[in-house]
């Protein structure tokens, strides 16, 4: 494989894995893992994110019209995924490769605790030559405990095994610079850096069988590279996908990976939503702490202090007109911080270390 790559996380998104008429698709399936085992005998680990458990459940159930939306899901859900983890352990199962079903919530990567003992879990699988089958665990994660997408989940996973790429496989090419349907609209290849105006780009629909649209992807696409993992965004009903993209000849998007962070930095970079406490700074502390450079946040650039925390906790860092830059690891108390306020030589409330810039 010319892209060299060690250990790999795909994601395949419902629109991929379903037929028009909302059925599973077996044969794209099976199609996929024919790639993926394939791509394990090369010495490649191999993480999968697969969504499609509703599809599989509505293979075989048909629910009252008169449940709420929720419920449906959870029943679908419930059903399908057994369907659809045997799916995959069936096909895999032709090429004597064993696999294991790790369904998440939210939750488990809000603690650190939790999320130190679901990566050992994932790397003793990996180290026993199991693929990991990822999925939300759509039976208890509802409303706010779910996230964003499966997206989200995979971006999640790649960051917390450090792995070399992520690959997103969707029903398009990529991202394009323009809208896909009119002629003239390219795809673009390389993506480096934040693009602002991406969003620009990309139509706003979401998939139609799954929660997350191309915007979302590329969000977390930018997120993940920063952290120095490759993302790349592909077609996953083309034929041998998975083998072209690593051997450099697909057309698709990929996201240029930055600097490698560290494990906790990563984990750091995808705990908003885990955050307790909302530290405000002054123009020159942001201009400081976000210039890229090994800087502390100390007391001196502190404005105010919004909502109490512990040592040890998550923190939001916000601008003075209260536009998130960063998040990091309280080192004291906010009753402490509150009292050195604004004053020098007092110990940093983040250390660089537990620092992680948004912008």
């Amino acid at each position: 494989m010319k892209l060299g790559y060690k250990k790999i996380v795909v994601k395949v998104g419902s629109n991929v894995i379903t037929k028009e008429n909302g059925l599973p698709d077996e044969a794209r399936i099976n199609h996929l893992v024919d790639q993926l085992a394939a791509i394990k005998q090369l010495g490649i680990e191999v993480i999968l994110v697969s969504s499609g458990a509703v599809a599989a459940g509505r293979s075989l159930i048909k629910v009252s019209e008169k449940q709420d939306a929720v419920t449906t899901r959870q029943l679908l859900a419930a059903i399908g995924q057994v369907k659809l983890i045997n799916t995959y352990s069936n096909f895999l199962a032709i090429h004597q490769i064993k696999c294991a079903q790790v369904l998440v919530t939210k939750e488990d990567f809000r603690d650190r605790a939790h999320y130190l003992n679901m990566k050992n879990c994932m790397q003793i699988l990996l180290q026993n030559d199991v693929i990991p089958v990822v999925n939300e665990n759509d039976v208890v994660s509802v409303t706010e405990l779910m996230f964003t997408d499966n997206d989200e989940l995979a971006g999640l996973i790649a960051s917390m095994l450090s792995a070399d790429a992520l690959i997103i496989l969707s029903n398009v090419d990529g991202i394009y610079n323009g809208d896909p349907k009119l002629e003239g609209s390219q795809v673009m290849e390389e993506i480096s850096g934040t693009v602002s105006n991406l969003a620009s780009f990309i139509q706003t629909g979401k998939s139609q069988f799954g929660r997350g649209g191309m915007i979302t992807k590329s969000t977390m696409a930018q997120k993940v590279a920063k952290l120095g993992i490759n993302v790349h965004i592909a077609n996953g009903t083309k034929d041998d996908v998975l083998t072209s993209l690593l051997n450099n000849t697909l057309i698709h998007t990929r996201f240029v990976p930055e600097k490698s962070k560290s494990g906790k930095k990563k984990w750091i970079a995808h705990s908003e939503t885990a955050a307790t406490g909302i530290v405000k700074l002054n123009d020159g502390a942001k201009m400081v702490l976000t210039s890229g450079k090994a800087t502390s946040l100390l007391p001196v650039g502190i404005i105010e202090i919004q909502t109490d925390f512990l040592k040890g906790d998550v923190i939001k860092i916000v601008d003075a007109q209260n536009a998130l830059i960063g998040l990091g690891i309280a080192e004291y108390s906010s009753d402490k911080a509150r009292e050195r306020i604004g004053q020098k030589k007092q110990k940093a409330l983040v250390h660089y270390d537990y620092f992680y810039s948004l912008i």
